[in-house]
Order: structure tokens, then C-alpha cells, then sequence
């Protein structure tokens, strides 16, 4: 039986308060620094690595902080998610997105099903449906092969599948797997459904809904939408649409949809790119062959976080430095920074994922707590950042600490020599150099060109983005963020700040306004 405290009323905690700093400019100095690098990294799944040498802890940091997670009782807490308890206390859920792509530990049954088994056979079944659309088995009216698909969701709807997506597009052209492009279709602004359907072939087009409890306003009102562009051409709407949902909701079994893939409570939306909310559009953009290897990484990476060692769990480690930077040195932000443009929309995803997740301000008994909980996430690909907003990291008065992340290869495989190397080199050459300036600066008698540094980061190395590792990737922040939430002692799995404004975004429109927000109403003429 698993104890959870408030991060203040752990011993440990005020231990890790008395640790001496890091100074990153004399670890990383010379020789040592050579050594230190070589150390302080730990193999991930799928032939990435975590490497933490850049970041302000040392032995005795990483000692007090595996004291904090046997105290915390972090692994406990983990075995006690997969194996089916209620860890959404807000909602009085089970939490169960590892299973959809492995069995961490015994089944769980819930409802009366095995969730393993009813999550394999949601993936088959958008497998076979998939294949059917590939070879035109499943066809538009005139016997036509699709050629695009088109998401219809927000939130987790929307940008995790998205980021997914673009993250593995030019993989697959380049393995001739791509079978079908992707787009998206998320804002209730109308521009955006009506950019999205300006540009793309309608009358062979699938749209899929995505909406757990087939009630989400800004999906349903972006499905009337595409349904009323699909009957001015004179399409039949249900047809061209299909939909992933709950059982339960109103989306299950309507005739507006060809086929219906489902998705359970235990499952939520930020968390939900391995369900069939990631399944569907992934296994039709690329085939369920790619959508399998993607969840084969995200389960491998999924077995390291049980490992008791945070020194040999990349998880876990990542997630205790990340509490060290918040709690004790007062960082309120991170900044993720991957130089890869597969990767564009993955700092978005994690956005969502980190501060839905821990952007509480009461433990899970719904009690306040009197510490600092989610930093602020934002990010963008090297090296556009470096020309953006890299000038705050590097000199501003906060300290921003980083996640890299960085491949060897490029995905596409092309490339050109310039001045003695290619892009790729180029690329990864900046990340390397920024790494080491963050850390340590420079001195300069001119104070606009003297860098302090202690300005603290990781990286996640790998060979290439593949499949694997994208689903590695994906896993390891998400087991990141469910064990930060654990020390803090959140519930990581409810969303409630996102309903307020929704609750009152129906009463405008209702015109049940008075006051203030009769008057901001106003503005805009509703």
C-alpha cells in the first residue's frame, strides 16, 4: 500500500534543499568534462541515450535525489497505475495508456473486459480498416480511392496525432510507407476547416472525428462544418467519415459514420496518441505495420521506467532533476528544443501534456500545497530558435533550463557538402556548441558580450528519428511527467481548468450574460 504526501512533508525534499550547487563552468572544464559527459548519460530504448552532464547536479545530488524517489515511492506509484488502480482520484479513473501498446504487469480488468485485450482489438480492427481504404475495398461513392485523410479533434485530439504525424511524414516517403497524406482540423475559428478543406481533394478524402465523448463543441461544430462542405458537392457525408469514440456516446453506433473505433475514460486525451486516437489517422497516413513499430518504442521505453535505479532510468532521472530545477533552484520554465524538423509540433504536444498534467495548485485529496508544481513549457526546432528567442536562454535574467534533442542522420537521407560539411553536421555542430555556451559562457569586459552561463540542459541522442524512436521519445516524456506529478503529489489525469471556459463560453452564446462578460460579449457582436 502506497503512501502519498505533499512534496514539502518529505525528509528528502529538505535534504535536497542543503545540496551545494553545481557549477557547470568547472565540471565541464577541460578533461573532466570530457569524463563527465561520458558518465552522466543512460541508455534509453531504441538506441537513444539521456545525457544530463550539462545539467547542475553532481553525485551528491543524484544521491539525495534517489533517496527522494524511495521516499516518494515513485516506482511503487508507477506498478500501481498499470496494475489498475484509481490513480485519477478528480475523475475516479483507472489510468491505462501504457496498456495500448503493453502488458507492464498482470491484465486489468475494468468494466468487466480485459483493457489490453479491448485495446488490441480496436488496433486491429483500425488495421484492417486501413488496409481496406489502401486498397480501395473501402472506397468514396464513385469507387474511388481515398488519397487524404482529415483529423477532426482538438486538444489531445489534435496535437499529439499531429505532431505524430509530421514527425514520421518524411520518414516515410523516404521507406515507402507513406500511403496517404494527413491533415488536421482542430480550431473552432472557421478559417482553419476552411483552409484545411481549400486544400485538399474532398471527393477523396476520409475525415475522421475524434471526440471521446462525442459532445466536444469545437469538434462538433468543425463536423457540421466538413458535413456541409461534403453536401454542397453533392457527397454523402457519412461515406467520407468515420469516428473514434467512447462506447457510450452518441458518435458509437450513428449511421452518419462508415465504421466507429473506440477509446475508453481510462485513457486521456493528452495521453491518448498510442489509442486509436493516434491509431487511426497514423495506421491510414503511413499503415498499421509503422503504427505497430511506433507503439513497439513506446512500450520498450515504457520497461525502463520500472527500473528501481534512477541512475539507469532515463524516466525517472529526468523527471527528479526536472523537481530538483523547479523546487529548489526556482526555475518556472522549460524550454524544449529539438534539432529536428520532423519534430516541429513535438515541443506543442508536450506543452499540453506537461502543463495540463501538473499545472495544479491542489494535491489529489483536492487540498492546496504550498510549493511550486509544472513549469511553463514553450519550444521550437534548432536552429530557427537559436534565432528567435535563444537570446533570453543565453543572457536574460531568468534561467530557463533545456531539453535538446538531437539525431545523427537526418531522415530524408539528403544532403550537401558546404564549406567542408554537410547540413546535417552543420546541425548537429550547433546544437553541441550551444550545449557548452549555455553552460559556460564566456568572459568578456564588454558586458553585452559576457556570458555567465550555469545555464542548465539535457539532450536525448539517437541515430535517426525512426518509428521506434519517436514512440520512445513519446513514452519517456510521458513517464517524465507522470513522475513529477507523483512527488508532487498531483493527479496528473484530470483537466478541470480547461472546463471553466467552456461552461461559460455556452452561456454566451446562450446570451445568459450580465456584467463584465455581457460587455466582452458585446465586442464581437454575439
Amino acid at each position: 500500500m502506497t503512501t502519498w504526501k505533499n512534496y514539502d512533508e518529505l525528509a528528502s525534499a529538505k535534504k535536497l534543499e542543503a545540496v551545494k550547487k553545481t557549477d557547470l563552468t568547472e565540471v565541464l572544464s577541460g578533461d573532466k568534462g570530457a569524463e563527465r559527459v561520458r558518465k552522466y548519460s543512460v541508455p534509453m530504448a531504441c538506441g537513444l541515450k539521456y545525457n544530463y552532464a550539462a545539467k547542475q547536479v553532481d553525485d551528491e545530488t543524484l544521491g539525495v535525489l534517489s533517496e527522494l524517489a524511495k521516499e516518494a515511492e515513485l516506482i511503487a506509484k508507477f506498478k500501481d497505475l498499470y496494475s489498475g488502480e484509481v490513480i485519477n482520484t478528480g475523475e475516479k479513473r483507472l489510468v491505462l495508456h501504457q496498456l495500448t501498446r503493453g502488458q507492464l504487469g498482470d491484465k486489468v480488468v475494468a468494466d468487466g473486459v480485459d483493457k489490453r485485450e479491448f485495446y488490441v482489438a480496436q488496433q486491429k480492427k483500425i488495421a484492417e480498416f486501413a488496409e481496406k481504404v489502401h486498397s480501395g475495398a473501402i472506397a468514396n461513392e464513385k469507387g474511388e480511392k481515398f488519397t487524404t485523410a482529415v483529423q477532426i479533434g482538438i486538444g489531445g485530439s489534435d496535437l499529439g496525432p499531429r505532431a505524430m504525424y509530421i514527425a514520421l511524414e518524411n520518414w516515410a516517403r523516404r521507406n515507402g510507407c507513406f500511403k496517404m497524406e494527413a491533415k488536421f482540423i482542430s480550431n473552432v475559428d472557421p478559417d482553419d476547416a476552411a483552409g484545411v478543406l481549400e486544400s485538399v481533394d474532398v471527393e477523396h478524402s476520409v475525415f475522421i472525428l475524434v471526440s471521446k465523448s462525442g459532445t466536444t463543441l469545437e469538434t462538433l461544430t468543425n463536423e457540421a462544418f466538413v458535413k456541409n462542405a461534403l453536401k454542397t458537392r453533392g457527397l454523402d457525408p457519412s461515406k467520407h467519415m468515420i469516428a473514434v469514440t467512447s462506447e457510450t456516446s452518441p458518435l458509437a453506433k450513428s449511421s452518419d459514420y462508415l465504421q466507429a473505433f473506440f477509446m475508453d475514460d481510462y485513457i486521456g486525451g493528452r495521453y491518448s496518441s498510442t489509442s486509436a486516437v493516434g491509431g487511426a489517422v497514423l495506421s491510414l497516413a503511413f499503415g498499421p505495420d509503422v503504427f505497430a513499430r511506433f507503439l513497439d518504442g513506446a512500450a520498450a521505453e515504457d520497461k525502463t521506467a520500472l527500473n528501481e535505479d534512477i541512475l539507469q532510468n532515463p524516466a525517472l532521472l529526468d523527471a527528479l532533476i526536472g523537481v530538483y530545477e523547479r523546487n529548489v533552484l526556482g526555475c518556472g520554465t522549460t524550454a524544449v528544443l529539438p534539432y529536428s524538423q520532423a519534430l516541429s509540433r513535438f515541443p506543442a504536444h508536450l506543452q499540453q501534456l506537461d502543463m495540463e498534467s501538473n499545472g495544479k495548485s491542489v494535491n489529489r485529496f483536492g487540498e492546496p500545497v504550498d510549493y511550486v508544481t509544472g513549469p511553463v513549457i514553450f519550444g521550437e526546432p534548432g536552429t530557427n530558435g537559436q534565432h528567435s528567442f535563444y537570446q533570453l536562454l543565453h543572457q536574460g535574467t531568468d534561467i530557463i533550463p533545456m531539453q535538446f534533442i538531437g539525431f545523427k542522420d537526418s531522415q530524408l537521407g539528403i544532403d550537401v557538402d558546404i564549406q567542408g560539411s554537410t547540413s546535417q553536421k552543420k546541425l548537429c555542430a550547433n546544437v553541441a556548441a550551444q550545449i557548452m555556451a549555455f553552460a559556460c559562457g564566456k568572459s568578456d569586459e564588454n558586458k553585452n558580450k559576457n556570458f555567465k552561463g550555469n545555464r542548465p540542459s539535457s539532450i536525448i541522442v539517437g541515430d535517426s528519428l525512426t518509428p521506434e524512436a519517436l514512440g520512445a521519445l513519446l513514452s519517456h516524456f510521458e513517464n517524465k511527467v507522470m513522475f513529477q506529478g507523483f512527488v508532487w503529489n498531483l493527479n496528473s489525469f484530470d483537466q478541470e481548468g480547461v472546463q471553466l471556459g467552456k461552461v461559460l463560453a455556452k452561456k454566451v452564446l446562450a446570451h445568459e450574460t450580465d456584467g463584465a462578460l455581457k460587455a466582452y460579449s458585446d465586442m464581437f457582436e454575439i
